[in-house]
Formats: C-alpha cells, sequence, structure tokens
C-alpha cells in the first residue's frame, strides 16, 4: 500500500499523522510511505529521520493525496483536503463530522472510505484513539485555565493552588472520563479544590477511590450544575457522547451567575462543545469573554504540546493502521469490528448513526450499518 502523510494545515496545528518510528514500521511490512516535506520539522522529526526511516519525501500535498491508498492525518480534513480525496481512497484521522456539516458533506461526495480515530473502540468499551489526547487536553485545561485565571490575561487574579493563609481557587470539572480524571490529576497536584460531576455513580466511585477521598464527587443534576458553576474559579467541559455532538449542560444564565473573572476550558469542543455560549477558537486567538466570564474554547488544545502529542497518539493509532495497509481496509475492519466502529463514511453512505441523528435532516443523509456498506 501507498500511505500518505500531508502537512497538517489548522491553525497552529504541528502534529503529524506518522512519527518517524511509525513510518519505519510501514516499510519494515513493505509499504511505500509519502511524507510531505517539513511536515514534522517543526516537533523536531526532521525530513532527514523520515528519509531514514524509508519515506520518500513529497514537495505538495496535492501529489500526496493523488498518489497515496491512505491517507493518515490527526485533524479532520479542511475543504481542500476533501476535495482532494477520492473513492477508493482511505483516510484514517480525527474527523468529529457530527457538529461539522461541511465536513460530512464533502467527505460523502469524494467517495473514500473515512475511518475516525475518534470512534475506533476496544474490548473494554473504550476509545483508544481518544484517549491518549484525552489525556493531553485533560491535563492543558488546568494548566490554561490556571494562565487565564491570571489578571493579566482576563481572569480574576486566582491562584489554583492558594497560599498558606489564602483558601485555594475552586475547580469545576463536568465530566469523569479520561478528560476529567486528568484534569483533577493536575488541579489536583496544583492545590486546587476540585469537584467532579458525573451521571455514572460506579465512576463517582472510581474516582473517589483513586483520589482517596480528596476532591468532591457528586451526581450531575441541573441543579448541582447550577451550585457548583456559580461558585467556581474555573470550570472545564468534560463530557463525551462517541461520535455525537456535545450535549449543551452549562447554559447562558449559568454562565451570567458565574464570578467575574472566572474562566471556562471546553474539552468538548471539537463535539460542538458543552457550553452554550462555546464557539471554537485557535492557538492564535484562544480566549474570549462573555459576561465577564473568560472561554477558553481551542479546537485542537493537544496541538499545543505537539510533539508529545504526536508521539502518544502514534502509539495508539499505529496497530490499527498497520492491519488497514497489511490487510486492506476492507478486510481488516471486517476482521476487527472495534475498527469497523471507526468507520463513518465509506462510498458516500453515512455508517455512523450519531452522525446521521445529528446532520441527517439538514443533509438528507441516510444511515447504513458500517458491514452492510462495505459489502457493497
Amino acid at each position: 500500500m501507498i500511505v500518505g502523510v500531508p502537512k497538517e494545515i489548522k491553525n497552529h496545528e504541528y502534529r503529524v499523522g506518522l512519527t518517524p518510528a511509525a513510518v519505519q514500521e510501514f516499510t519494515n511490512n513493505g509499504h511505500a510511505v509519502l511524507v510531505q516535506v517539513n511536515a514534522g520539522t517543526s516537533i523536531g522529526f526532521t525530513d532527514d529521520l523520515y528519509l531514514a526511516a524509508g519515506a520518500t519525501m513529497i514537495e505538495t500535498p496535492e501529489e500526496i493525496f493523488a498518489t497515496a491508498d491512505m491517507i493518515v492525518k490527526v485533524k479532520e480534513p479542511q475543504p481542500n483536503e476533501c476535495k482532494m480525496l477520492r473513492e477508493g481512497q482511505t483516510l484514517y484521522t480525527y474527523l468529529h463530522l457530527a457538529p461539522d456539516p461541511v465536513q460530512t458533506q464533502l467527505l460523502v461526495e469524494s467517495g473514500a472510505t473515512c475511518i475516525a480515530y475518534e470512534t475506533v473502540t476496544d474490548n473494554r468499551g473504550t476509545l483508544p484513539l481518544l484517549a491518549p489526547m484525552s489525556e493531553v487536553a485533560g491535563r492543558m485545561s488546568i494548566q490554561a485555565g490556571a494562565h487565564y485565571l491570571e489578571k493579566a490575561n482576563g481572569g480574576s487574579g486566582t491562584l489554583l493552588g492558594g497560599v498558606p493563609g489564602v483558601a485555594p481557587g475552586k475547580v469545576l470539572i463536568i465530566g469523569g472520563g479520561v478528560v476529567g480524571l486528568n484534569a483533577a490529576k493536575m488541579a489536583m497536584g496544583l492545590g486546587a479544590d476540585v469537584t467532579i460531576l458525573d451521571r455514572s455513580l460506579n465512576r463517582l466511585r472510581e474516582l473517589d477511590d483513586i483520589f482517596e477521598g480528596r476532591l468532591t464527587t457528586v451526581f450531575s443534576t441541573s441543579d448541582a450544575i447550577d451550585y457548583y458553576s456559580s461558585r467556581a474559579d474555573l470550570v472545564v467541559g468534560a463530557v463525551l457522547v462517541p461520535g455525537a455532538a456535545a450535549p449543551k449542560l452549562l447554559t447562558r444564565e449559568h454562565i451570567k451567575n458565574m464570578k467575574p473573572g472566572s474562566v471556562l476550558v471546553d474539552v468538548a469542543i471539537d463535539q460542538g462543545g458543552c457550553f452554550e455560549t462555546s464557539k471554537a477558537t485557535t492557538h492564535q486567538d484562544p480566549v474570549y469573554i462573555i459576561d465577564d466570564v473568560v472561554h477558553y474554547c481551542v479546537a485542537n488544545m493537544p496541538g499545543g504540546v505537539a510533539r508529545t502529542s504526536t508521539m502518544a497518539l502514534n502509539n495508539a493509532t499505529l496497530p490499527f493502521g498497520l492491519a488497514l495497509a497489511n490487510k486492506g481496509p476492507k478486510q481488516a475492519m471486517l476482521d476487527d469490528p472495534h475498527l469497523l466502529n471507526g468507520l463513518n463514511v465509506h462510498k458516500g453512505i453515512v455508517t455512523y448513526k450519531a452522525v446521521v441523528d445529528a446532520l441527517g435532516d439538514s443533509l438528507g443523509l441516510t444511515y447504513q450499518n458500517a458491514a452492510e456498506a462495505l459489502a457493497l
């Protein structure tokens, strides 16, 4: 198989689909890998390292898209990239289609086979290709929140850890999954007063055990969100409905009742955001203020620590990518139901129900089971 790795083009996105070590694995398995010139240079993965791993360096993305059988990326393809995809080609990357009708329509029109990292599953019922970036984003959410709580950055001037004689800042984390757990670890490490809301009692018990009762776990209701958000200095939105648009759990009214200079970090922004006032921002222009509350809604948060993120992501995506290359996409997915769950679009058909539920009416989409679509 010819595997193509174009340079990412989203604002301040420095991650790359394959590391040189991952390229070496593909070439060792007999595949050709085309990497765009300077695709990883900014994070220390030089063209020379890719050449040493057996890659062929290509100047333009157009040549990569025109030649490769499988495109491996990090972020969802931008409109001009979508238009370069073709039927019979495989796209392997994050997609986040439910809140993105433009990308969804373009991928349907391309006829390509589009596999989303964020909906691939495993035997434990978790999302192994989303988890590494959720770990990074969860940890970064506290780092970013602490930064924007500083007065010069628009915040209230609160130090999350406090000091002797001064109470620590209050952190509210909505959602106790991978993002929430990692956000809690960082916030606890800084000495903050941490509360986690979740609707799973079993998960709240697990979190209570993990942190040995040193944080507050609360069953999530609208009343609890209202109470704890109004007292928080930093609120982290960490909810996830796999493949679907995020629910709006913090309303405009909640935000009006928050303390002036408090900070919201919406980690769910890739799926549309879980705060009513959320809109995607970039690393270049990361925050805006509504009702005296600082909103940090960067849609590619892990891109801020691109080297760490790229290596963590490749650790998870490489085994599935090799299976796609070694067996061919169709056979690889038929052999592995967890990889099959990653299929979102195939030959103009949307094969992930949550996407159709979100966009079907507006785009005229109909849902077809992934296995049935592959048989076409």
